[in-house]
């Protein structure tokens, strides 16, 4: 008996330490594509310079990456911009395929996060001048190749 419980709080504490924030999410919230109408900036462009920040006070990460920007389907762009990715759901990725990407952005600084999952932790974005990636927690960023079954649903609902 002393033997399970001392097993079952050796256990505990190994899952929270290699716990972090970034695995808060219970389950996978679906996406709902008309969410993009929370985004300020929707563009399609080539992602560059793909880094992943971490910060060891924090306790968890987030992308920094350019994009150029090929086509502005929504708002008003540079030809390049510089932009930010915290994944609610799980770690970023350490590296990110050029694209090109029908990517959906929004101010960090707005309430017009849409909520989708049971779950999530929410930290303050990490550089709050810099437009993210438009994200529900726990559910998938608006990032997608710009030939994807995707990328042409949200065309249509940006065009009603």
């Amino acid at each position: 008996m002393q033997f399970s419980r001392t097993l079952l709080a050796a256990m505990f504490v190994a899952m929270t330490a290699i716990s972090t924030p970034a695995h808060a999410c219970m389950s996978r919230a679906p996406i709902e594509l008309t969410d993009v109408k929370h985004a300020e900036l929707v563009v399609v462009g080539r992602i560059s310079d793909y880094g992943v920040v971490g910060d060891p006070e924090r306790i968890w990460s987030y992308a920094r990456f350019h994009v150029s920007i090929d086509e502005v389907l929504v708002g008003n762009a540079s030809e390049t911009l510089t932009v930010t990715w915290d994944n609610s759901t799980y770690a970023e990725p350490a590296s990110m395929p050029a694209g090109p990407f029908l990517i959906a952005l929004r101010d960090p600084r707005s309430r017009q996060l849409p909520l989708r999952g049971p779950s999530a932790t929410i930290l303050p974005n990490a550089e709050p001048d810099i437009l993210t990636v438009l994200q529900a927690p726990c559910s998938y960023p608006f990032m997608f190749p710009s030939t994807s079954d995707e990328a042409r649903e949200i065309r249509g609902i940006l065009q009603k």
